[in-house]
């Protein structure tokens, strides 16, 4: 019973943060719409593992957000260079990629970060290879590959979510 007054009173200081008004009409559809929410999410709150609380994860995800949009500004630089230069060739294909992560959402997480990155797109997942569309594969040798596009981001995703 105390979680769910701890949810109710975390939802009901969003409501008035976010209708900065004390209208007594406001409020009750705060109150209301809480409550619903509260009783509604309840289930889905043992579902969250208390890991995520960890500070050192948070310390993480903070590094991994730096780090990913390095990545990301390079590989819009590369790309945008292939673009206005079109005599730089590119051999563009598909590669079969494995990861080491073992959670769904360290997962999710590693083929969101390679599709979000340009010059590359996520495909498919299957258990634990992807399919990655690689605009210009520089390599033939599947450990390369592996270490080019997923070994980057999965050192830190693992420190994340595993």
């Amino acid at each position: 019973m105390l979680k769910h007054l701890g949810s109710f009173l975390v939802l009901m200081i969003i409501w008035i943060l976010l209708s900065w008004s004390a209208d007594p009409q406001q409020i009750i559809t705060g109150v209301l719409l809480a409550a619903l929410l509260t009783l509604f999410l309840a289930p889905l709150r043992n579902n969250i593992p208390v890991k995520i609380l960890n500070p050192i994860r948070w310390f993480w995800f903070i590094v991994y957000t730096v780090y990913f949009i390095y990545y990301c500004l390079r590989a819009n630089l590369d790309v945008a260079y292939r673009a206005l230069h079109p005599d730089t060739p590119i051999t563009p294909g598909i590669v079969k990629v494995h990861t080491d992560l073992k959670t769904d959402i360290a997962k999710t997480f590693l083929a969101n970060s390679i599709t979000l990155t340009p010059g590359t797109l996520t495909i498919d997942l299957l258990d634990d290879t992807l399919f990655i569309h690689w605009i210009n594969i520089v390599t033939t040798d599947p450990d390369q590959q592996n270490e080019i596009i997923v070994k980057r981001f999965e050192r830190i995703l693992k420190r994340i979510f595993e």
